[in-house]
C-alpha cells in the first residue's frame, strides 16, 4: 500500500539517525518501526503487584477521645491533667 505520511520533526530526526545507524532504507525502518509499535500497543499490560501495607499494633489509646484538646496537649507536653 501506498500513503503519504507526515511526520513530525523529532520522529523525523529520530528515525533518520536509526536508519543511517542500522544502514537500511527508510521505507524498510519505517515498516519494522510501525511492527514493532503495533506489538507493543496490542500486548496484555505487566500485572502490577499490589502493595499491601503491614500492620502495626500500636497498643491502647492514651485518649479516650481527642474532644477536650486542654488535655490532649497536657499529654503530650507531659503535664498531668486534673
Amino acid at each position: 500500500m501506498r500513503t503519504t505520511l507526515t511526520l513530525e520533526d523529532d520522529v523525523a530526526l529520530a528515525l533518520e539517525q536509526l536508519r543511517r545507524a542500522r544502514g537500511t532504507r527508510f521505507k524498510v525502518l519505517i515498516n519494522e518501526v510501525l511492527r514493532e509499535g503495533l506489538r507493543q500497543m496490542r500486548a496484555r499490560p505487566a500485572r502490577v503487584k499490589r502493595f499491601q501495607t503491614q500492620s502495626v499494633d500500636l497498643g491502647r489509646a492514651r485518649l479516650a477521645s481527642i474532644d477536650n484538646v486542654a488535655e490532649a496537649v497536657a499529654l503530650a507536653e507531659g503535664d498531668a491533667f486534673g
